[in-house]
């Protein structure tokens, strides 16, 4: 007669494999954290900058605005951490050359409009968002996947915040990129 050995049920799985960068500590999330939230908010205030070279007064505003938000979010995340000071943060390695929440500088162009700038943010809220939600779900500490699924919920309200702005404003035209007279860089 066969013995019957009763078995554990299955530990919930929360992803296919590790991260290997992942934090291992609510602290070093938090400071990963808050340097995805100060490389957003310095690369809006470079987009920002550069517009107002362009003369582009309302997208410039626009990332202003946007560089305020993400300035915001980075110095909430400062005050939970209990520092007055910005954190030492370890090396991490993102998909591409670019942070979760940030846009290539080459995303810009002089004659783009508020809902070019939208699109750009509401890109990097959604990376934000999936990066958030995917460190939610790995292989690390559960007080680390707690706090990366707040910040997910966080990047998300961010998500709609920039699709109920994109309703407030017109998709351009065909041809809003044409300049008759466009600048003359060089001589």
């Amino acid at each position: 007669m066969k013995k019957t050995v009763k078995r554990k049920p299955l530990a919930r799985r929360t992803t296919a494999k590790p991260l290997p960068d992942a934090p291992r500590s609510v602290a070093d999330f938090l400071a990963q954290a808050w340097a995805i939230e100060a490389e957003a908010s310095d690369r809006y205030r470079e987009f920002a900058e550069q517009m107002e070279m362009a003369n582009n007064m309302e997208v410039a505003q626009l990332f202003r605005k946007l560089e305020r938000i993400e300035q915001k979010h980075r110095d909430q995340i400062l005050a939970h951490m209990g520092r007055s000071t910005p954190p030492r943060v370890k090396a991490y390695r993102w998909e591409g050359a670019e942070g979760p929440e940030t846009a290539a500088g080459n995303e810009l162009h002089y004659l783009m409009q508020p809902w070019h700038a939208l699109q750009i943010a509401l890109h990097n809220e959604q990376r934000a968002f999936d990066f958030f939600k995917q460190l939610a779900r790995a292989r690390v500490p559960a007080e680390v996947r707690a706090a990366a699924k707040e910040m997910a919920g966080e990047e998300r309200e961010h998500v709609e915040l920039i699709r109920e702005w994109l309703k407030m404003v017109s998709k351009p035209a065909s041809g809003w990129d044409q300049d008759p007279d466009p600048p003359a860089f060089g001589d």
